[in-house]
């Protein structure tokens, strides 16, 4: 004998074709919306892991801090540096002292003469710089014997305060062996109000 179906278990399965279309594109818009949210996390991945890479193998982004580059740079700014092995005075390069990174002006290289008097006027193989970007001369604090030759591979560096700068007028510091160079400065980025070249 047969049992009759009772109405409790009867489910009704008809649905209007608009309901049907409706259903059918919000499953595409979802798939869609996935597909193109994994893409966009994976291209940021990718930009990220890049950016990463050319930050600290090419193109190193530093902050300053101190006051012994102004008024050229300010503490807070930010500035890139690229790396190479051919820097001539007046460049400003970066480099790594006592486990911190220092910023300095390079005033000259290896085999050079400098000499520097009591009123803080610099001179390089006799001849006195062009220093516009100094406001305030000085000789500030320094313990070694002028006229100083520069040893090889080596550049003699300042910083741009003369009076507050520890530089390499000073034997803790000396000139900079060229594997302790991070970079050249080439660009200010912040604050965006004093975005240059430098």
């Amino acid at each position: 004998m047969r049992k009759k179906a009772s109405k409790e278990n009867k489910i009704d399965v008809s649905y209007s074709l608009d309901e049907i279309v409706q259903e059918r594109n919000r499953v595409r818009h979802k798939s869609q919306y996935v597909r193109t949210l994994k893409s966009t996390v994976g291209t940021l991945l990718v930009v990220s892991a890049i950016a990463v890479l050319v930050a600290t193998l090419w193109l190193p982004v530093l902050q300053i801090y101190g006051n012994s580059m102004s008024p050229t740079l300010k503490a807070g700014d930010v500035v890139l540096s690229v790396k190479g092995n051919n820097y001539k005075t007046g460049d400003i390069i970066a480099f790594y002292y006592n486990n911190k990174i220092l910023v300095k002006r390079v005033i000259a290289g290896p085999g050079d003469w400098v000499f520097i008097d009591d009123d803080g006027v610099v001179y390089v193989n006799g001849e006195e710089i062009e220093e516009p970007y100094v406001s305030e001369r000085s000789i500030g604090q320094t313990d070694i014997e002028y006229p100083y030759q520069v040893p090889e591979d080596r550049w003699f560096v300042m910083g741009d305060h003369r009076s507050v700068s520890m530089d390499s007028r000073v034997k803790a510091i000396g000139p900079v062996a060229e594997e302790m160079i991070v970079g050249k400065l080439v660009g200010r980025v912040w604050p965006l109000n004093k975005l240059s070249g430098i």
